[in-house]
Parts: structure tokens; sequence; C-alpha cells
């Protein structure tokens, strides 16, 4: 191959690289795919119903840790959930980082699943219900609230954590669940 050759090729691949897709609020289903390719952890946020206390809960992957002096978290709610105003009016609420063998959570705690019937619920210092057995959890207090598109960023203060239990992650990775096994 001459050097002119390598050159064209070069540009080629340049060229190759720079295209992409423009993100199409009409058909968000490519981006998605395309978000789909980093892989989270999964976490359950628990807190109380605004309207009467009762437990209510919800499957997110948006958590992130975002300072430790102060000791602040975030997650993202979706303003289309049902319910999404009980999570932005919560004062406080508990982020739980499941494990591996907790996917079954996540479909109890989907539109039609049976929820927290059956579990083994206590109840946080500040009133938020709370389960056993998740890898951490996050006893939060709501710090700030953002608009951020079709989602609300929630920024909780850390009040008190506890380390549950030992264990591989819940992973969710291209629409699916599955699991980490660190050092493979």
């Amino acid at each position: 191959m001459s050097e002119s050759d390598r050159i064209d090729a070069a540009i080629r691949t340049a060229e190759d690289l720079a295209k992409g897709h423009l993100p199409d609020p009409a058909d968000p289903r490519l981006l998605r795919d395309a978000l789909g390719r980093f892989a989270t952890g999964v976490a359950l946020v628990t807190a109380c119903d605004v309207d009467d206390g009762s437990p209510i809960a919800i499957v997110v992957n948006s958590f992130a840790s975002v300072s430790l002096d102060p000791p602040l978290v975030l997650w993202s709610a979706a303003r289309s959930s049902m319910r999404h105003r009980h999570f932005t009016s919560a004062p406080a609420f508990a982020i739980h980082i499941l494990a591996e063998g907790q996917r079954d959570l996540t479909s109890r705690f989907s539109r039609s699943g049976p929820g927290f019937e059956g579990l083994t619920l206590a109840r946080n210092g500040e009133g938020v219900p709370v389960l056993p057995e998740a890898l951490a959890r996050f006893d939060c207090v709501t710090e700030a609230l953002h608009e951020g598109g079709d989602h609300t960023i929630i920024i909780g203060r850390v009040t008190r954590f506890d380390l549950q239990r030992e264990g591989g992650p819940l992973c969710f990775f291209g629409g699916g669940f599955g699991g980490f096994a660190p050092g493979s």
C-alpha cells in the first residue's frame, strides 16, 4: 500500500468515526439502544406515599454518587411515572443497591407487580420503608430537585448508610438484567 493509499484510508476511517445519528424525539429507540450499552447497577428506591403514608417503591438504574462532603447521591424519576409526584414530594427516601439474586424485586415493583406484599419490611428513623438484604442501603433526605427533560433529578443527602451483605450486584445492560463478576 502506497503512502497516498494509507493517507486516504486514514481519512476515510476518520470520516466514518465522525458519522453518527441525530437524536430523534419522534423515535427515541435508537438513542435508547445506544444508552443501553452503558452497564449500570440497579437500585430500589423506597419512600412513603404522600397521601396516606403507605410504602411505595420504584426500580431505577440512574443512581450515582454526587459528593462525599457533604454526602450527596442522585437518582432520576420519569415524569410519566405514576409514582413521580410521591417521590418528588417525599422529604425522605431510601436507596437499596440490589444484589444479583434480587432480580425478582424488579418485577415486583413494576406497574402491575405485587409490590411489598409478603416482604419483610421495617421503617428507618424518618419512617421510610426499608428492606433487608440489599448490598447497601442509603437513607436520605431530599436535598434538591432539578428538571431534566422528561425526568426529575432527585438529589439526596445521605443521613445514614448500611453495608447489608456481600455479593455481586444486579446489573442492567442492553435492556436486560444480569450479574457482574469482579476480576473476570
